[in-house]
This record gives C-alpha cells, sequence and structure tokens, in this order.
C-alpha cells in the first residue's frame, strides 16, 4: 500500500527537475505552477491523483493550512465532494471556541499561529490533510494536532512535493498517519532538484 500512497506522479516530478529553482542546498521555489501562480488544469490533474490514493481512506473533511494549502485542498475536496477547512495564519481572528498552534516559520522569522473555528470540525469526523509542501514537518504535526484535539480521526495526510532529506516525512509516520506524496525531492544539489523517479 505505501509504494502506491507515495508513488511519483511523473508530470509534476518532470516539471519540479526541469523548472524548479533551486537556492542553496534547502529552498526549492516552484511557485511559478504551484502556489503564486496556479495553473487549475495542472492542480486538477495532481488533485484527481491524490483523491484517487484518499478515496479509500474515506475522508469525510478536508484540512490544510494557510495559504499555499488552500488551491490543492480546495481541488482535492471538490474531486471528493467532501468541504474543505483551512488553518488562518495570517491575522488569525475566527469565531470561538478554536484550536491553535504555535509552529516556527523558517521563512518569516519567529513563530506563526494557527486557528480553526471548532464550529467548522466536528467530533468524530474522519480527516485528511492536503498540502503543497511537506519538508520539517511542523504545520502538518500541528494539523494533526488541531484534529485530533477536537476528537476527529486523521486517516491521511496528503501532500503534493515531499523533501525527503527533512524530518517532516518520519513526523508524519511517528504520529501514525498515513502519508501520501507526488513527488518525492531526494536532494537539492548543484542548482538542481533530484527527485526519486519510481
Amino acid at each position: 500500500m505505501t509504494d502506491i500512497l507515495t508513488r511519483p506522479f511523473p508530470e509534476l516530478v518532470q516539471r519540479v527537475e526541469r523548472e524548479g529553482i533551486v537556492q542553496g542546498n534547502e529552498i526549492l521555489k516552484i511557485d511559478h505552477f504551484l502556489n503564486h501562480r496556479i495553473e487549475p488544469s495542472f492542480m486538477q490533474r495532481m488533485a484527481r491523483e491524490i483523491a484517487t490514493r484518499l478515496r479509500p481512506f474515506k475522508p469525510e473533511l478536508i484540512l490544510t493550512a494557510e495559504a499555499s494549502g488552500i488551491a490543492p485542498g480546495l481541488m482535492v475536496a471538490l474531486e471528493l465532494d467532501i468541504p474543505m477547512v483551512y488553518a488562518k495564519k495570517y491575522h488569525p481572528e475566527v469565531e470561538t471556541p478554536m484550536l491553535s498552534r504555535l509552529i516556527p516559520s523558517p521563512t518569516k522569522g519567529g513563530e506563526v499561529r494557527m486557528v480553526v473555528s471548532q464550529r467548522y470540525i466536528q467530533t468524530g469526523q474522519r480527516i485528511a490533510i492536503v498540502d503543497d509542501f511537506l519538508s520539517n514537518g511542523r504545520t502538518a504535526l500541528a494539523l494533526i494536532e488541531i484534529a485530533r484535539e477536537a476528537g476527529c480521526e486523521l486517516v491521511a495526510a496528503a501532500f503534493l512535493v515531499e523533501k525527503c532529506f527533512k524530518r517532516g516525512h518520519e513526523l508524519v509516520e511517528e504520529a501514525g498517519v498515513p502519508l501520501i506524496t507526488l513527488a518525492q525531492v531526494e536532494k537539492l544539489e548543484d542548482g538542481k532538484a533530484h527527485l526519486k523517479q519510481s
């Protein structure tokens, strides 16, 4: 089952390798097609693949994080015909009672608070996390904790791109959550992204 969940999605792998901008050996920028400028038809194809892999887990709600998780999360929710809730990070004012976590923000410096109104997550719901990147796993772990604090069952966590050389994969697995990824970056070296091919 694990091989099916993390099987590379060739179109995404090729685009990351061909178009990804690598800064140092840590940062991969694919904003021009994934999370700043978005190509709807490409996002739909990736969402359809994630939805196919998620369907056996029977999720009832997609949970993601503002802002770059919204596009893939919404498209997967559309494919599965279920609602989506996103954790607010920027000026996070939501209805009480609320669930929140502080997460370190390497890009912004300091910490960012993620908040979800408990009104939109029902106890006992089967929740799947969908996000664009899995790197250090802090956002994923915060979403897992929020879902569990709400009394929900976390059935899976799905990401378009995973940085295998970071701790995110390990943290999600340690939390006992099945992991779905479409592209696995094995290393960033000499200005190139090296991805798992099969």
